[in-house]
């Protein structure tokens, strides 16, 4: 597969009277297709290194190489458009529109930079919503949708602009143990089908365990880089011990 990530040496230090390092040459690279699970103890850096990778912040030294483009050699404004054209984002919390129905909520990162949609693209978020399983409910306002199809609405929305790389911060964290099964499958099912790159920041050996690859930040640094396919089901189970990734619990939302 081809390389289209490329992390040199990333440093993000916070604070100048007393600087706090969060992440410490971090060096990573992730081909096009795969599936990519970032884990972790809280604080150990991954949501940074996400929001970098995100260019939603930016490193305070290193380099970022997306299909071989250096990012932040780039302007705010040209940042935000690779944003929007290349990147999906998921997050625990779905941020949903609540004046807004769900079909709309999944055409605003396409309005954002095109205006007005119709035609094509309206087409492409309904068909997005029934794949997400949704499609009852495409013209509902999100406020009337349980929590696990406002996720699945939040993955759609992620997905309007045929995202090359997906980024994915506990998108099953704030879902009960069903619904967050459920969300897991698809996400794998859309990587499958669409090729579309994934990284997931999760706290779930479940997610964990079901990806590609598997990597560990510990104290700001890259300290293992698994591929699952290297090992059986029981050994992958074990390495994803629980003081780094744990099992889910039942969460409030159905």
């Amino acid at each position: 597969m081809a390389e289209l990530l490329a992390l040199r040496n990333i440093e993000k230090i916070y604070g100048r009277v007393v600087p706090i390092p969060a992440l410490r040459g971090v060096s990573l690279t992730v081909a096009e297709g795969e599936y990519t699970a970032l884990i972790g103890r809280s604080g150990s850096g991954k949501s940074t290194l996400l929001n970098i990778i995100g260019t939603l912040d930016r490193p305070t030294s290193g380099e970022i190489a997306f299909d071989g483009r250096d990012l932040f050699a780039q302007d705010d404004d040209t940042l935000a458009l690779f944003r929007n054209r290349s990147l999906g984002f998921i997050f625990q919390y779905h941020y949903l529109l609540p004046e807004f129905t769900a079909q709309e909520n999944v055409l605003l990162p396409y309005r954002i930079f095109h205006g007005r949609a119709e035609g094509a693209v309206v087409r492409r978020a309904r068909e997005l919503i029934d794949r997400v399983g949704v499609g009852r409910r495409m013209n509902n306002r999100s406020t009337t949708l349980s929590g696990g199809e406002q996720q699945r609405i939040a993955i759609a929305r992620a997905l309007i602009n045929n995202p090359r790389l997906i980024l994915a911060d506990e998108p099953t964290g704030n879902l009960d143990h069903e619904t967050g099964e459920a969300v897991k499958t698809l996400l794998r099912e859309i990587n499958r089908e669409m090729k579309t790159t994934f990284l997931v920041v999760t706290h779930d050996r479940h997610i964990a365990a079901g990806c590609d690859r598997v990597v560990e930040i510990d104290d700001g640094r890259i300290v293992s880089d698994m591929r699952t396919a290297d090992f059986s089901e029981d050994e992958n189970w074990r390495r994803l011990a629980p003081c780094h990734c744990r099992e889910r619990r039942d969460g409030p939302s159905a």
